[in-house]
């Protein structure tokens, strides 16, 4: 039976038989990440670390924003994490995925699991994160660098402001998944302060 997890402010858990899994709106730590699986039963401990890179598609990227539905989202991960476990014999499994902005070059997702010999390990790590990316209720939108002066689009901190931006199903976008193409548009209102829609 799944539990929610008493957590850090802004993460939401859970736990399973084995398996932990958590969306965060902070920066994600290897270590602890790995540390939620390590076991003296394992042989094996795999990790994956998913990071913000800064180009997509031939385009400069200034950051990525992830947002879902997190008990939906939770429940489908924690569905993931047994099934992994269960198939590919795993001592245990964490997935932890961060909402929100993510600079570029920090992780947005890790994915840590134990098993008692290296191949399952390995093995697991993949088939975890394929089917993460298939199935959990995440959405991605990358925003892009604009001009010469490699601005963010969203505004210099890019964390918002008139700019051009795709949001995307967390899946693969070579794979058929949806994107909606945005550009922020910015107006004056009678009270004369400039906003952005």
């Amino acid at each position: 039976m799944a539990q929610a997890t008493e957590t850090a402010v802004g993460q939401d858990a859970l736990t399973a038989d084995g398996c932990y899994v958590a969306l965060t709106e902070a920066p994600l730590d290897v270590t602890t990440v790995l540390g939620l699986v390590r076991s003296p039963k394992a042989g094996a401990n795999v990790l994956f670390a998913g990071s913000t890179r800064d180009s997509f598609d031939g385009r400069s990227v200034a950051t990525l924003r992830y947002a879902s539905y997190r008990p939906l989202a939770l429940r489908t991960m924690l569905g993931i994490a047994n099934d992994v476990r269960t198939a590919h014999g795993l001592v245990a499994i964490a997935v932890v995925h961060r909402l929100g902005p993510v600079p570029i070059g920090e992780d947005s997702i890790l994915i840590a699991v134990a098993a008692p010999h290296r191949q399952a390990a390995w093995r697991a790590g993949e088939t975890c994160l394929e089917r993460v990316k298939e199935r959990v209720e995440i959405w991605k939108e990358e925003v892009f660098v604009t001009g010469e002066s490699e601005q963010p689009a969203s505004g210099d901190d890019g964390q918002g402001g008139p700019g051009e931006s795709v949001w995307r199903s967390n899946r693969d976008p070579r794979a058929g998944a949806p994107t909606v193409l945005t550009a922020a548009r910015s107006h004056k209102g009678d009270d004369g302060q400039t906003t952005t829609e």
